[in-house]
Order: C-alpha cells, then sequence, then structure tokens
C-alpha cells in the first residue's frame, strides 16, 4: 500500500524510513510524490496542539496527493519550563537556517534557559502525535508515544536531529544523540507511535 507521509524534514524522513521497513506501506514523502511547497502549508504547524497539527497536515496531503497520508506532529516538553518548547519545539527561538542551524539555535537557548537547574528541574518527554486518513473525507485515526527523559548539561552524540543531543533517555541511559538508530527506534515518541498506528492498521481499526 502506497502511503504519503507528510513531513519535509529530512531527520524525520530518515527515521520513518526504518520505522517502516518491512512493512506492508511503500512509503513515498511529498516531494517524491510530486508535491510542490506552497506558501500554504506555513499554518498547517501553527496550532495549539500536537493532534490539531497533525491532523492539519494529513487532511492538507492527501487532498494534494489522493494518497492516504500519514502526518506526525511531535516535540520535547520540559515540565519545569511548563511544557515548553511543546508544540513550538522546531520554531521556539525564530531561528533561520538550515535544519542544523535551527537545530543548534534550539538547543543552545534550552541550556541557556536550564543554566545551574538542579536534575528536578531538567525532567522532560518527547511526545509524538501521529494523524492517519486512509481516504479523503474521513476522520483522521489518531495515535501517540512518549517517551520520558531529562536534559543533559551538555550534548552528547552526534546523532539523532532536533533535541536528541540534550535529551537523556531513561530507559537507555544516554542521550537520542548517543543512541544507535535502532536502540532510539526501539523507545522513542516516534517509535512508539507508530507502533501504535502499525498495531491497529493491522488489526483493522
Amino acid at each position: 500500500m502506497k502511503l504519503l507521509v507528510a513531513t519535509r524534514s529530512a531527520g524525520k524522513q530518515r527515521e520513518v524510513r526504518a520505522l517502516l521497513a518491512d512493512t506492508e506501506f511503500e512509503v513515498v514523502f511529498p516531494t517524491e510524490a510530486g508535491i510542490v511547497e506552497t506558501p500554504d502549508e506555513a499554518p498547517l504547524e501553527l496550532g495549539v496542539t500536537f493532534e490539531a497539527n497533525a491532523r492539519a497536515k494529513a487532511e492538507h496531503f492527501i487532498k494534494r496527493s489522493g494518497l492516504p497520508a500519514l502526518a506526525d506532529d511531535s516535540g520535547l516538553e520540559v515540565f519545569s519550563l511548563g511544557g515548553e518548547p511543546g508544540v513550538r519545539s522546531r520554531r521556539w527561538t525564530g531561528a533561520e537556517g538550515s535544519e542544523a542551524e535551527v537545530d543548534a539555535a534550539n538547543n543552545a537557548y534550552l541550556l541557556r534557559r536550564l543554566l545551574g537547574a538542579p536534575p528536578e528541574k531538567r525532567r522532560a518527554r518527547y511526545r509524538c502525535v501521529l494523524a492517519f486518513v486512509p481516504r479523503v473525507g474521513t476522520v483522521p485515526q489518531m495515535f501517540e508515544g512518549v517517551s520520558t527523559g531529562a536534559i543533559a548539561t551538555e550534548p552528547r552524540g552526534e546523532g539523532g536531529f532536533g533535541y536528541d543531543p540534550l535529551f537523556l533517555s531513561d530507559e537507555l541511559g544516554k542521550t537520542f544523540g548517543e543512541a544507535m538508530d535502532e536502540e532510539k527506534n526501539r523507545v522513542s515518541h516516534r517509535g512508539r507511535a507508530f507502533q501504535a498506528f502499525l498495531q491497529a492498521f493491522r488489526e483493522g481499526r
């Protein structure tokens, strides 16, 4: 089954290819489906919840492609910061540039916000929400995954993307930036959301 995964993020695309490898899905991304980026995509991530953004993206791309669409919206929630950056994780600092440049600016800002914070103030979680729309006009099916951890005092590791070098996973005992791809995908918020999606799809829900 051909499935349009509605993301233009190179980091997310790498993870999605791995998460859906050896499944019943033939994954395509917007550019591969011939969908040119247009200005009307910008508001799709301006909702106040992960759920709203995921749904908006899935509904937008299924209308443009005619293919079943799966959209992810995800981010980091730091409890002592009132859940920030949350739904604004990618746009937190307003930085522009390459994906790597934006990630670096966001990570530096997070470290400044938590400078000198004790361990109990560094608790955080990654959260991912997926919206799946099998046909135009159908109500999206929603799936969620969460991974808990803490914010390290300095970046560790060169892997992953986003806040991964700072996210110290409870389950792995190291940052997502230090983890092998297979390790991260096993316990990550995105990995868990995709597992929930696959299970529901195979059960016919």
